[in-house]
């Protein structure tokens, strides 16, 4: 059994709107896109669509209360709320480094979890207001 999408291409500010056909197994791209990347982006949306997943984690000590993460590569779609609930659960203690990897092979995905920002340890002084 065939069935016809429309696939919005997000891999730059165009948008184009392309039509792929797909069984399931092969993918067809019958127009719609203005680039070789809009073809290469509609036919892996339509078999295997992946996303890169941006979040916070908790922060202990930490002069923020969360560190910004994000997936070092996309994950399979369907693996989405494993990862986030892996994430969830998830503590650092400060210091937290831009690039350090919060959580290794997250869901067992074969991808990592990295830090996205630098959180410093908390001073002992109180702020100045």
């Amino acid at each position: 059994m065939t069935n016809e999408k429309e696939i919005t291409c997000i891999i730059c500010p165009i948008g184009c709107r392309i039509q792929v056909k797909t069984d399931g197994v092969h993918a067809q791209v019958l127009g719609g896109n203005k680039c070789q990347r809009g073809i290469s982006y509609a036919e892996n949306e339509v078999l295997s669509p992946k996303r890169v997943i941006t979040t916070s984690v908790l922060v202990e000590g930490g002069r923020w209360p969360l560190v910004s993460v994000k997936t070092a590569e996309a994950v399979p779609k369907e693996k989405i709320f494993s990862v986030m609930e892996e994430i969830r659960r998830t503590k650092v203690v400060a210091p937290v480094g831009t690039g350090d990897v919060i959580i290794r092979n997250v869901a067992e995905t074969g991808v990592d979890v990295v830090a996205t920002r630098t959180v410093e340890r908390a001073s002992n002084r109180s702020p100045v207001r």
